[in-house]
């Protein structure tokens, strides 16, 4: 069966939960230390939704394997331009081209909202993700050193920008 990309529902948001704390709990990819509630993402993506971000989803055997989504990048006006965004595959579907579709797919969500550059921003051990990046046209932008702390060290962030 293939894969599907399609705009997310809030019946899918169970099935990204587990995504998101999976990541939590085992990886750097978020800088969170608990994991989120069931309410606490449903408010997070009711935010996103009604400032006209987009949340896709990947779906295989009707079953949601992977997300993305971008939204502001800071809260200025001037940079309404701007979007960062996050793409994650379930961790049982590393490997099947997951990122690629949904990170396809969010650009050309963010060039049809005339929308400027978009930024990722990624844990400097993913280098993984940063070649990933690389791949679409993603350029290192920025690194800043220490920028957050878990799993007992200091962790450091690198800024990836695609000029849409």
């Amino acid at each position: 069966m293939s894969i599907k990309i399609r705009s997310y529902k809030e019946d899918d948001c169970k099935s990204i939960l587990d995504i998101i704390n999976y990541n939590i709990l085992n990886s750097t990819a978020l800088y969170d230390y608990k994991p989120r509630t069931l309410e606490t993402q449903l408010e997070i993506f009711k935010d996103k939704l009604d400032k006209k971000f987009p949340i896709i989803v990947a779906e295989e055997n009707n079953e949601v394997i992977g997300f993305g989504y971008y939204s502001e990048f800071r809260f200025r006006e001037a940079y309404k331009f701007t979007v960062e965004h996050s793409v994650y595959a379930h961790p049982n579907h590393l490997g099947k081209g997951i990122g690629k579709l949904l990170l396809e797919e969010l650009i050309i969500l963010a060039k049809k909202q005339n929308l400027h550059t978009m930024i990722g921003v990624i844990d400097s051990e993913n280098t993984g993700s940063i070649a990933f990046h690389e791949k679409f046209g993603f350029r290192q932008a920025g690194f800043i050193k220490d920028s957050g702390y878990k799993f007992d060290r200091w962790l450091h962030s690198v800024f990836m920008q695609l000029m849409l």
